[in-house]
């Protein structure tokens, strides 16, 4: 296609924040400032270097593409290298890392909090059927996904056993650990939230968060850059104190959360935000949230034709799940960049088989938020064609 292409592992390898450790056991700045957005500059810029050397000549263009902490790093050059990129595709970006980690640790301790909460994986079918049954036609067709599961106030407490326990159903403790999943985490003490929560549909993924242990990457964080304790419980975690915490160990260098892309709009950049609905891993609310502040920052205005954001029903974590995740993200982003053609309505593909068996089993538009996709009332409900785009319900 023309593109030099780069990647780095911004200074480490493997997925335990050991690396943010020196060999004396004192924090490593360097090393985090490396993971956190000095990786991908020193990339980009060598990258960059390295291909004017090969071919005599600097790229025309240049294009970001990542997504989960690669669209946190897309969003890191756009707040602090707007120069580096001409266009930045940032899907699933986990831009509120600390905030997100300590949610993680929300839910461990709700699923945990006795032998009783715990959720059996074998449950989750059970619980996503009810959210489906309650959410899914709200776009006009029952098809198994859920346009705007914002929109939609499903409570697990429709499946409480009636005695006991079952198969089917949910005991106390279990119908209050997945009110807690679907409800943002809170300081308990102001009610400030924290972070959002997982939406409606995302039930077959629980395992992410809620699984048998608590997520590595969340009891890390307190482990290596808060505590430098290697034997610290996740289950002390206090969220009244949490996020003084973690905003005081981070120093404002992990979390990408500047709203204002007025440099890197004002060279005529584009950012195109992706997330899945579905997602298990990150809330599809914190990129909604992200979005509408970098609205209200840079005005409504100027961020029109340079920021778009396209929520992706029944994905999940930045690829697969039930709905249609695949488009071709870069062939949108130079049409936007390189011939000022705003996408207005971008077609996902669901593709089933592999290799030569590969076939389309669902397309569905993709529409730019807050507008959703609406069955028109006849023709194909697995076809891009029986939909359009138009403003949610009120």
């Amino acid at each position: 296609m023309g593109f030099a292409a780069g990647a780095t592992d911004t200074g480490h390898a493997g997925g335990s924040a050991a690396f943010a450790l020196d060999a004396s056991g004192k924090l490593d700045w360097q090393a985090i400032r490396d993971f956190a957005h000095v990786g991908i500059h020193d990339m980009t810029v060598t990258g960059k270097a390295l291909t004017q050397a090969m071919y005599g000549v600097a790229p025309r263009y240049s294009y970001f593409n990542g997504c989960s902490t690669g669209g946190r790093q897309g969003l890191m050059e756009a707040q602090r290298f707007p120069a580096d990129y001409d266009g930045i595709i940032a899907g699933a970006p986990v831009y509120e890392r600390t905030r997100q980690l300590i949610w993680e640790l929300w839910i461990a301790q709700a699923v945990h909090k006795d032998e009783a909460s715990y959720i059996p994986p074998a449950k989750y079918p059970v619980i996503h059927r009810a959210a489906l049954a309650m959410c899914d036609a709200r776009d006009g067709v029952t098809d198994g996904l859920i346009e705007s599961p914002a929109a939609c106030k499903f409570d697990p407490g429709a499946l409480a056993c009636s005695s006991g326990d079952a198969p089917t159903c949910l005991t106390p403790a279990q119908v209050e650990a997945a009110r807690t999943i679907y409800a943002p985490a809170v300081n308990p003490r102001t009610r400030q939230e924290i972070y959002p929560a997982l939406q409606p549909g995302s039930e077959l993924a629980w395992g992410g968060l809620a699984g048998p242990q608590p997520p590595g990457e969340a009891v890390d964080l307190f482990k290596y850059l808060v505590f430098n304790n290697e034997q610290w419980d996740f289950r002390t975690l206090a969220f009244d104190t949490a996020v003084a915490l973690t905003d005081k160990a981070e120093r404002g260098v992990l979390n990408a959360t500047d709203a204002n892309l007025k440099p890197f709009i004002d060279r005529g950049g584009k950012l195109l935000l992706y997330h899945g609905w579905n997602d298990q891993l990150v809330s599809p609310v914190s990129t909604i949230n992200y979005y509408n502040r970098v609205l209200e920052t840079t005005g409504r205005a100027r961020t029109a034709d340079s920021v778009r954001l396209f929520m992706m029903p029944g994905m999940t974590h930045c690829a697969g799940g039930e709905g249609p995740n695949a488009f071709d993200k870069v062939a949108v982003l130079e049409q936007w960049v390189e011939h000022g053609q705003s996408p207005s309505t971008i077609v996902a593909t669901k593709y089933a088989g592999e290799a030569a068996s590969r076939h389309v089993t669902m397309t569905r538009p993709l529409c730019p938020y807050p507008q959703e996709a609406k069955y028109s009332g006849s023709g194909d409900p697995n076809s891009a064609s029986s939909f359009t785009c138009a403003n949610p319900m009120p």
